[in-house]
């Protein structure tokens, strides 16, 4: 029998395991400030643009900066700029006046070394990094009052269409992030999130260009530009030239992104080959040796259609929503849009839950919801009041989240909404992988300027798809993507297999289930002649499928770029969404964790292949990077000013994005097994373990709503003999008790203060309040004021039993400022 239980939802805490620490000043973006020192120019970067070449699959661009010192100092400038997460960089040039020098790929370290000492030199020197597989980072030293110097780079990669839509997307600008690293501990390259921005609303002090010619090798049905304002030109039936408007000139604030279909939906696949002969002739291998040793394969197959299954069995879904700072406004917008689709969509057989994160997070019911009609109205109620402010603590919102308690026969299914703008990627994968279980995590990037590594990441370890909506108008269609994407997984239980094609050195390690109508893609090396076939099976909704490909028919014509894609793969595969767990006990510092990376035999071996790859291959990784540097030394004196490039806010992200983040942060969250840590590096310890334990986290309930829980009449919970201590000040409850008696400090309302103290403590059986300690400060007058709140409630507390016998209970709580 079922019976229909109406649960007023109130605030409850589990306790955290803090660990106090110094005050320390973190690392976080901040808004430009004008130096008053004359005669420098804090903004070198005058332009950038992007030549971009599709031919069939692959898209080889050519990015151009232009620095020009209007100044009187010389200058060192220093730009971060985004890319794309598949990129395989493989060249950069400088030029300055009429010399063009070609830069080298070095190890990362020796790079650095040399750079510095060409700038100590005199010498104009260009050094290009890695610090994120979507982050890049441009130094260029010696710039001469009036020089103009232009650096190229130049990146190839695959593109691969879904559902029939080829897609070429060009980031422009690095999104502000949050982070809780203190400045004192960051690693090298972590150091570039302290970066200068631009208020919200004020345009790049650079121009903008880019240009597009696309050779589609097939019949071309349509092109088109959501972000952008474009020209297109076409030039034949499979040929176009895309160029951006006039109007355009300041627009790289925001991701551009290119679509276009095939004729009849056709999509290209089949095997491409690269046989290595031809590159000796043209210099990128040094004999034939190399040649033989180096012939690579590109497989590409389509899957079948979406199969149709009406047993689907039914489903929880747990949307874990970004409310932060820099979603106010329209990210946010774009949010709602979406969740309205999302949730408002549901089954009847469906249950859901929702989490709203932002420096805290909170659920919205103890429990899973059924779909209701009632409970889908609640939920979109609460989030159209979301206004976005705080920062975007992600951490702790998916260790709570996936520690929830999950709904016995449900498949359950996590939906992370975010812009993405945190600097904790690979704590996330590393978080998400561990602690996923038998379900799976689905990733919406919302925005202009999404940070794609961290969207992409988190879909990829948590076996289900990435979407990026860039306006309101495409959540309906993406909502409805994602539906079928869940109910009907296009094929599942891949397998490949070569007969009589003699491959190796295959860059995948697994192939996952195919949720998109997207081709399967596997890079891999070949030896002897191109000869067999290559057969893939797996299940199509509950029939199998099977698919053969002639070894004899592929491709092999102009594939170059297929050395490139295999070693960018196989860098993927080994670093960007791999795990560096170490064990260390304390609290060592940054070099220190340096070390003990290196010293690990995994990590040592690892990034020794990264390594090894990007010399062999002439590719930017984190641990390879290009040097140019003239061998002219034109500053005699050696002396120069290093300035940061600003950059601009993405469009339609608030001055809240960055808000008060360069404060201070006393204490940092800690978890200890048998007095070790257990985590990836350094910072990782203040957020990440091994195993989630759903008592050990801080879980918020959101108050004064109700929602309906059904629940089997021979289920429903007993009367335990343990109770919880509880508040009663003349039949008011501890939320409306602080609310009248909160004072805001003077000091903190002239300084624009805000944000949470939590504090915790110990109710003895007898009711008072013992152990009161700060477990997170925000300033001497609000902790203060908090301290006194508690203390304000002595006496009205009664306490915590067992067996009807009162006893002590430790407890926390979190007041807001």
């Amino acid at each position: 029998m079922k019976k229909l239980l109406i649960l007023p939802l109130l605030i409850f805490w589990a306790t955290l395991g803090y660990t106090q620490t110094k005050t320390d000043k973190t690392l976080s973006p901040y808004f430009l400030v004008k130096s008053s020192q004359q005669g420098t120019d804090q903004m070198p970067l005058k332009h950038t643009s992007a030549e971009v070449s599709i031919a069939g699959v692959i898209a080889d661009v050519k990015v151009k900066q232009v620095y020009v010192n209007q100044g009187e100092n010389t200058l060192e400038a220093i730009y971060v700029f985004p890319g794309s997460t598949k990129a395989a960089v493989y060249g950069m040039s400088m030029t300055i006046g009429e010399r063009k020098l070609f830069a080298k790929i070095e190890e990362r370290k020796k790079a650095r070394e040399d750079y510095e000492q060409a700038k100590q030199e005199g010498k104009t020197a260009s050094l290009l990094e890695q610090q994120n597989p979507n982050v890049f980072q441009m130094n260029v030293a010696n710039i001469l009052p009036g020089d103009s110097i232009t650096v190229e780079l130049r990146y190839t990669e695959l593109l691969v269409p879904s559902e029939g839509v080829y897609e070429f997307a060009y980031p422009t600008v690095v999104g502000p992030r949050y982070s809780e690293t203190p400045e004192n501990e960051a690693l090298d390259n972590e150091q570039w999130v302290k970066n200068p921005y631009l208020h919200e609303g004020e345009k790049p002090n650079y121009t903008f260009n880019l240009s597009t010619t696309l050779n589609a090798g097939m019949p071309i049905q349509q092109v088109t530009c959501s972000t952008h304002e474009v020209d297109i030109k076409y030039a034949g039936k499979n040929t176009a030239a895309i160029s951006l408007k006039n109007s355009e000139k300041y627009a790289g604030n925001k991701d551009y992104i290119l679509r276009y279909r095939l004729t009849g939906g056709q999509i290209q696949s089949g095997l491409l080959l690269y046989e290595g002969e031809n590159a000796v002739a043209s210099g990128e291998l040094k004999s034939y040796e190399d040649a033989q040793a180096e012939k690579f394969f590109l497989l590409m197959m389509q899957p079948p259609k979406a199969p149709t299954n009406e047993q689907i069995p039914p489903r929880e879904y747990v949307f874990i929503i970004d409310v932060s700072g820099s979603m106010n406004g329209f990210p946010l917008d774009i949010s709602k849009k979406l969740l309205r689709e999302l949730i408002g969509k549901l089954r009847p057989t469906d249950r859901f839950n929702v989490m709203l994160f932002e420096s805290s997070n909170q659920m919205l019911s103890p429990e899973s919801m059924p779909a209701t009609q009632d409970n889908i109205n609640k939920a979109i109620k609460v989030i159209d009041q979301q206004g976005g402010g705080g920062g975007t603590r992600l951490m702790p919102a998916l260790q709570n989240a996936l520690a929830f308690k999950e709904t016995k026969d449900f498949s359950r299914t996590f939906v992370v909404i975010t812009d993405g703008y945190v600097s904790v990627e690979r704590e996330a994968f590393d978080l998400i992988r561990d602690n996923l279980n038998q379900a799976n995590l689905f990733a919406f990037g919302i925005g202009s300027a999404v940070n794609r590594y961290l969207i992409e990441g988190m879909a990829k370890v948590g076996m289900g798809e990435p979407f990026i909506i860039t306006s309101p108008q495409e959540a309906p269609a993406i909502a409805e993507k994602f539906r079928n994407y869940i109910q009907n997984p296009v094929l599942t239980n891949i397998q490949l297999t070569y007969n009589g094609f003699d491959v190796y050195d295959i860059a995948q390690v697994s192939i996952p289930d195919v949720f998109a109508e997207r081709p399967i893609v596997i890079y891999g090396k070949y030896k002897g002649n191109p000869q067999g076939t290559i057969t893939l099976t797996g299940l199509s909704g509950n029939k199998p499928y099977k698919q053969v490909i002639k070894v004899a028919d592929a491709d092999k014509s102009n594939n170059q770029a297929l050395r490139y894609l295999w070693a960018r793969k196989k860098i993927e595969t080994l670093d960007d969404y791999n795990r560096l767990s170490i064990n260390y006990w304390g609290d060592p510092s940054a070099s220190q964790v340096a070390q003990m990376i290196q010293a690990d035999p995994a990590n040592k071996e690892r990034i020794a292949q990264v390594t090894q790859l990007g010399l062999k291959y002439n590719l930017l990784t984190a641990y390879t990077s290009f040097i140019a540097i003239d061998p002219e030394a034109r500053n005699a004196e050696g002396k120069s000013t290093t300035v940061t490039q600003p950059l601009p806010l993405p469009e339609g992200v608030s001055d809240a994005a960055i808000g008060n983040n360069n404060v201070f942060y006393a204490p940092t969250q800690s978890y200890h097994t048998n007095g070790s840590y257990s985590g990836n590096v350094r910072r990782r310890k203040q957020m990440s373990q091994p195993t989630l334990k759903k008592e050990q986290h801080d879980i918020q309930i959101m108050e004064d709503i109700e929602v309906e829980i059904w629940v089997d009449e021979e289920e429903k919970p007993k009367e335990d003999a343990e109770s919880q201590a509880t508040f009663d000040e003349q039949g008011n409850d501890l939320m409306t008790f602080i609310k009248a008696n909160l004072k805001i400090p003077v000091k903190a309302q002239k300084e624009g203060i805000s944000g949470k103290v939590w504090l915790s403590f110990t109710i003895k059986a007898d009711g008072t309040l013992t152990d009161i300690k700060i477990i997170q400060s925000l300033s001497r007058e609000c902790d203060a004021e908090a301290l006194r709140l508690l203390q304000l409630t002595a006496g009205k507390w009664t306490a915590a039993s067992k067996n009807g016998k009162a006893r002590d209970s430790k407890e926390s709580i979190t007041i807001a400022f």
